[in-house]
């Protein structure tokens, strides 16, 4: 009898950045990781666009400074074209108005180009595996945005981590990993769910929070500490 696994498919991977030479630095640090495939890059938002809609790949590396677009624009595309296309962000830039704004946009990993290479690539694993991955400076700033905002919101924010209480017990364990970005097939697969009804889960949890996207859901998860980034 044949017991021999079955291959996995491997990750495919568009890398956005105005430097070629960062393109090739990428591509050839990915020879060190067999499940991923570069299918495609480019050296601007606008033909990166192209790139992602014609080759629909499971993650993008993407640069925040480049001509013609930004990085901003170009994650709102892209977030707005498909929302399951991962993003990881790969740029010099640490400031809290880079880094707050992509957050809130629901990217996946921001890792910072001055950072060891092994960083990225641990991004990409992470990534690859249903979660995030933050450089440590961005996890400080993250970190300080969520504190303004919860000590801005006073009682409103206590009301909402007391409604935490109304989740069911299912719904408390769908919560986490929905919260680190694991998707609806994959939170199926862990709780030994049918994906219908992880849905209906999350759609409940989402109500019951009040909370308008996942994004809403990660920064609760971070703030009480269920998850780390």
């Amino acid at each position: 009898m044949n017991t021999a696994p079955r291959p996995t498919r491997k990750t495919r991977l568009v890398i956005i950045d105005d430097h070629m030479i960062v393109v090739e630095g990428i591509r050839s640090a990915l020879a060190s990781l067999p499940d991923f495939e570069v299918v495609g890059f480019a050296l601007d938002g606008v033909e990166g666009i192209k790139k992602v809609k014609t080759l629909k790949p499971d993650l993008v590396i993407l640069d925040i400074s480049m001509v013609n677009q930004d990085g901003f624009q170009t994650t709102y595309e892209i977030r707005k074209w498909n929302d399951n296309t991962r993003i990881i962000i790969f740029t010099m830039y640490s400031d809290k108005e880079h880094v707050v704004s992509l957050f809130r946009q629901g990217i996946s990993a921001y890792v910072l180009k001055d950072e060891p290479v092994s960083d990225l690539l641990f991004a990409l694993e992470a990534v690859r595996e249903g979660g995030t991955y933050f450089s440590g400076p961005v996890k400080e700033v993250i970190r300080g945005h969520l504190e303004q905002l919860e000590s801005a919101a006073g009682g409103k924010e206590d009301d909402l981590h007391g409604s935490l209480t109304r989740l069911s017990q299912r719904e408390k364990e769908v919560f986490p990993l929905l919260a680190n970005g694991k998707s609806v097939r994959e939170i199926a697969e862990v709780l030994c769910i049918s994906p219908k009804t992880a849905e209906t889960h999350k759609y409940n949890i989402m109500e019951k929070l009040n909370a308008k996207s996942v994004v809403d859901l990660t920064k609760l998860a971070l703030k009480r500490k269920l998850i780390e980034l």
